[in-house]
C-alpha cells in the first residue's frame, strides 16, 4: 500500500476493524519512512459477467430496480425491495466467486422474491427460467400451490 503523502511503497497495519454490517474492513496504516497515518476501506468486490461477455462492478440498485418492475402494482414497499437486493448480494458473496455471472444473480433473486410477493416472483421467473408456453406457467404454479397444501407442523398430529 503506498503512502499516500509520500508516495512511499509501504506501510504497516496499526489496527483492523470490521465495519458494522461485516462487508468491509477498516484498516489504519502508518507510512515507515514519513510516519503518517492513514486509513484503508478493504471490500470484496463482486463483478458480473453479462451476456455480451462485459464485465461490470455488482449493483444492489440493479437487482432493486428489476424487482421493481416485476413487483409493480404489488403489495410490496421500497424497503422490501432494499431488504431482498441484500439478501441476494449475502448469498452471492458468500459463494466466495469473485466474479458472477449475469443469470446467476437473476436465479439467486427467485427464492427471496418468492417469499416475498408470489405474483412478482412468477413475472420474474418467466424471464430468468425462459418459460415458453403456458404449460411452463401452470408448472410453476402447481409448484406455489403444492408448497401452500404442505402441512407446516401439524399440531393436532402430536
Amino acid at each position: 500500500m503506498h503512502c499516500p503523502f509520500c508516495r512511499h511503497g509501504d506501510s504497516r497495519v496499526v489496527d483492523s476493524r470490521t465495519s458494522d454490517d461485516g462487508s468491509s474492513i477498516r484498516r489504519r496504516r502508518q507510512c515507515p519512512e514519513c510516519l503518517r497515518r492513514f486509513t484503508t476501506l478493504e471490500t470484496a468486490s463482486l463483478s458480473v459477467v453479462k451476456r455480451s461477455g462485459v464485465t461490470e462492478p455488482f449493483s444492489r440498485e440493479k437487482i432493486v430496480n428489476g424487482v421493481r418492475k416485476a413487483c409493480q402494482g404489488r403489495p410490496v414497499s421500497e424497503d422490501d425491495l432494499a431488504l431482498l437486493a441484500q439478501r441476494v448480494e449475502e448469498t452471492l458473496r458468500s459463494t466466495g466467486t469473485a466474479e458472477l455471472d449475469a443469470h446467476e444473480i437473476g436465479l439467486s433473486i427467485l427464492g427471496p422474491l418468492r417469499e416475498l410477493d408470489e405474483v412478482a416472483y412468477l413475472r420474474f421467473a418467466s424471464v430468468y427460467q425462459a418459460f415458453d408456453s403456458l404449460d411452463d406457467f401452470e408448472a410453476a404454479i402447481t409448484a406455489l400451490r403444492a408448497e401452500h397444501d404442505e402441512p407446516v407442523g401439524d399440531a393436532a398430529g402430536a
